[in-house]
């Protein structure tokens, strides 16, 4: 089973990423459960929220693997709270920095800043696409993780994250 994750900044087609390449290999995905759990939320989310959300991503991912074959494309991983938590709150919580150390990955998909942004009652920065992608990017760098930027508008980003696989696990 090999575990990759789709990560970028706000509004780069990380779900629908995830879903088609689940659909095109016949496997399963994990949704962001951030909104599933912000969407419930009754007030303005705080920096507890985020460890929270970050336990029910990684539930999520654990009962989802279990269905998937050969692959699992999860829509988010813990980076990309840990990034969202130091941008916000200057730091990220310990428990989440653990399971970040713990947790393994086989590959990463970056989804580029290409796609036109779409507002979004969650969705923060914006303004700020190109600052996290390149916060992004740095952090796959620094902790040698393997990786791919995923490109393209509509079937050519599916296209482009099918070929990046392709060549990486053949």
């Amino acid at each position: 089973m090999k575990r990759i994750a789709i990560i970028g900044p706000e509004s780069t087609g990380k779900s629908e990423t995830a879903q088609q390449l689940a659909q095109h290999y016949q496997t399963e995905w994990v949704p962001e459960y951030a909104r599933f759990y912000l969407d419930r939320l009754d007030r303005e989310y705080e920096q507890d929220d985020l460890l929270e959300i970050a336990k029910g991503q990684i539930a999520w991912e654990d009962e989802r693997v279990h269905y998937a074959k050969d692959f699992l494309f999860c829509d988010t991983n813990l980076i990309v709270i840990k990034i969202w938590s130091d941008h916000k709150y200057g730091e990220t919580n310990s428990w989440i920095e653990d399971q970040l150390k713990s947790r393994e990955y086989d590959y990463y998909l970056l989804n580029d800043i290409d796609l036109i942004w779409k507002p979004d009652p969650q969705r923060e920065h914006p303004h700020l696409r190109e600052h996290f992608f390149d916060i992004y990017n740095k952090y796959l760098q620094d902790n040698n993780l393997p990786y791919a930027i995923v490109s393209g508008y509509e079937s050519e980003r599916r296209k482009c994250a099918v070929e990046v696989i392709e060549r990486y696990f053949s």
